[in-house]
Parts: structure tokens; sequence; C-alpha cells
């Protein structure tokens, strides 16, 4: 069961922000596969995401981030950091943001219990709740008041999702891909559901050879004042086919890309750029 659908709310979608906690990633221990997956499943759903961070097992570091985070209106994944080993301080971080306590979740603790089952029977023996690591084991059900658990289809131990005073939601799941991916996918897919389509987002683009930033910056400003749409560059040196190049693009709604792409051309062909390849991407 997932807690966390209640409260969705009508309008506009708010930004999707992705929080990934572990010294491991910022050492090279472990390379970081949550950013690329998550924005492929907010894509496959019409959906992106707006921003991403890093950090390490740092209380101070990850409680004032989480503080500020509450204090606005995205909707963030955190991974990481929510076991109950010594260097994970997610949850207890978590409640200091935001100024509540930690108890162990009721329904936490019936899915924990019913995990040590499942792992004293497969073991081949009896199960013994006051066992002193069956009694740590709980300690991963202990979340900030008010939590909601996230269900995990994998081994049965819960994440957890709690709202900000500005409205911000933030659902922990695990560091774990295999946990983590399938909890968040619930989200998106359960109390989410109603957003899919609502970021859809289309790139149309222009390879322009030999081009410089500088000369074409007052076309690139003046497509973006013209229209409801972002303009990107991307300049290359050294590329294996197209050598010195700039791919020139405007990224936003479908409605709005065409026209705004449309008038990029015109821009370029008045600057008497030579053009290459155009490049079309949903998102």
């Amino acid at each position: 069961m997932n807690d966390s659908s209640s409260a969705v709310p009508a309008g506009p979608v708010p930004d999707i922000g992705l929080l990934i906690i572990g010294d491991e990633i910022l050492s090279g221990r472990r390379a970081d596969k949550h950013l690329p997956k998550v924005i492929e499943m907010l894509g496959q759903r019409g959906l992106a995401l707006a921003w991403s961070q890093f950090m390490g097992d740092d209380p101070r570091r990850i409680t004032e981030v989480l503080r500020q985070t509450f204090a606005g209106t995205d909707v963030v994944f955190c991974c990481g950091g929510i076991g109950a080993t010594p260097d994970d301080h997610t949850r207890q971080c978590a409640a200091a943001a935001l100024g509540v306590d930690l108890v162990l979740h009721p329904q936490a603790k019936v899915l924990i219990e019913e995990r040590m089952r499942d792992v004293a029977m497969e073991q081949g023996q009896a199960y013994d709740p006051d066992r002193p690591d069956n009694v740590h084991r709980l300690n991963m059900g202990v979340f900030p008041v008010g939590a909601d658990i996230i269900a995990n289809p994998y081994n049965k131990i819960p994440g957890f999702s709690c709202e900000g005073p500005g409205g911000a939601k933030i659902h922990f799941v695990p560091g774990f891909p295999v946990m983590a991916w399938p909890m968040i996918e619930s989200l998106l897919d359960g109390p989410y559901r109603c957003w899919h389509g609502a970021q859809q987002r289309q790139e149309r683009s222009v390879v322009v050879f030999g081009g410089l930033e500088a000369t074409l910056t007052p076309l690139m400003l003046q497509v973006e004042r013209d229209h409801p749409v972002k303009v990107f560059s991307l300049p290359s040196v050294d590329h294996p086919v197209h050598g010195r190049h700039i791919e020139l693009g405007v990224k936003g709604d479908p409605g709005a890309v065409n026209a705004a792409f449309s008038d990029l051309l015109a821009g370029l062909e008045r600057h008497g750029a030579r053009l290459g390849p155009e490049m079309v991407r949903n998102q």
C-alpha cells in the first residue's frame, strides 16, 4: 500500500527534483545511476526533471538542503541514506528539517516484521522478534511524525514521504536502484498519474557550421522574446563528423516550438549561416 496518494494539488505541475545522497557517489566508489533513470522514467510519462543535487553523508548539509526544499513547492525524489547503519542520516535529517520527532510507523513495523519472518523461514530458523538484530531492524521504519510510507516491492522495507510547510513533497527511497526505481514508478503511476503528459516537450535544432555563439546571441535572445520557448546552444570544436559547429535549437511546448524554430532558421539565413542537418527530439 502507498499512502502518498492523497493531496495531489490541481493546477500546474510543480517542478520535479531529485536528491541523491551518499559519500560513495562523491568519492567515485560507485557511479550514480539514478539521474539518467529518473530522467528516462519522467520522459516516458511526459514529465521533466527540473533539477538534481548530489550530497555526501553530511547530516548538517542534508538537513539544510531538506529544510530549504520543504519550504518550497516542488515534488522531490530522494535516493539514499534511509537505512539503519551509522552512515545513514536521511531519516533523522528529514525529521530535523521539519522540526518533528521520529517515531516507529505502525504500518512500517508490520512490513518489516513480515520481512524478518520471511528471512527466518528462508533460512530455516524460528523468528525471534526480541533478538537484538531484529529489534535494530525496526529502526528502518522510524520516520518523521506524519510521514506516509512508500511500498517496497523488492523486500517490503518501506520508504516514506513527507510534506513541508510550503507544500513540497519529498519521497525518500533507498539508494539501491532495484528498490528505488520501482518505488519511484509506483508514485509516478499512482498519485502523480494525473500529471502524465503535462510537461511534454519537444526540441528542434540545426547544425550551424563554423558558427560563433557571440555572433548568434542577439538572434537567440530575440527568439526567446518572441516565443514561449527556451533557446539552446551546444558548441563542438572537434566533432568527428561535423567538425567545429554549433547545434542551435529551441525547446518547449510542441505547439510553440515549430513557429520559434522557423524564426530561428530565418534569422540564421539572414546571417548567411551555413546549415547542416536538422534534428527533432520529443521528451
